[in-house]
């Protein structure tokens, strides 16, 4: 079943007030909301509906913005397996849930996913047959940008493959995680573990300058 918390409701209420104050919103469907993809640069309100965008950093280098289901080989050729697994990480994503009010009882600081864990064990195993990563460092460089800012595969991280930079935001289900542009166009990746880590122990946690994409 849906939980939709007040504190998620807050989150959509600010990013609406962001665009009602006229900063650029754009939504980026993904492979879960794949059907809005057929309203491709309509605008819904203050808020516009882009299948992918070309973001132009602060210190001038140009980021392709897409969801990254598209370089996904069982999402694109095997659609049962992708449904399946779904199923299964949903399943994982509830049984965490329960995992983290039990050690939020317990007053155990930090954050720690099952799901994550059993994705990244299962993504070992599998790697060599479906590289993501590479497969979608190749497209970007040969439209001749800088880098890409994606998601889908829920794995945060920031690396430096030569020439082209790749950025997964993770997700805010399980990985909790976001990345935020600097003023100087530095990418940082943002943990909410680290930041619950850092609020436990009484320290507050660092802000950051702009948020700038989430998948």
């Amino acid at each position: 079943s849906i939980n939709w918390t007040v504190a998620q409701n807050t989150v959509v209420q600010k990013l609406l007030r962001r665009a009602r104050q006229g900063q650029t919103v754009i939504f980026i469907p993904g492979n879960h909301d794949e059907l809005l993809r057929e309203y491709d640069g309509v605008s819904f309100g203050d808020i516009t509906i882009q299948t992918e965008h070309i973001h132009v950093m602060a210190d001038g280098r140009r980021f392709l913005l897409i969801h990254g289901d598209q370089f996904d080989q069982v999402t694109r050729h095997h659609r049962w397996l992708a449904i399946l697994g779904d199923v299964a990480y949903d399943g994982l994503v509830q049984l965490n849930s329960l995992l983290s009010s039990t050690r939020r009882l317990l007053r155990m600081p930090g954050y720690w996913s099952l799901a994550g864990y059993a994705k990244n064990r299962v993504k070992r195993a599998v790697s060599f047959i479906f590289d993501f990563e590479d497969s979608v460092i190749r497209t970007v460089r040969e439209r001749g940008l800088d880098g890409v800012i994606c998601g889908h595969i829920h794995s945060a991280v920031i690396r430096d493959a030569g020439d082209i930079e790749y950025v997964n935001c993770g997700d805010w289900v399980d990985s909790c995680t976001a990345i935020v542009e600097h003023l100087d166009g530095r990418l940082e990746l943002i943990r909410h573990a680290e930041s619950s880590a850092k609020q436990f122990d009484g320290v507050p946690s660092a802000p950051t300058d702009s948020p700038l994409h989430a998948a």
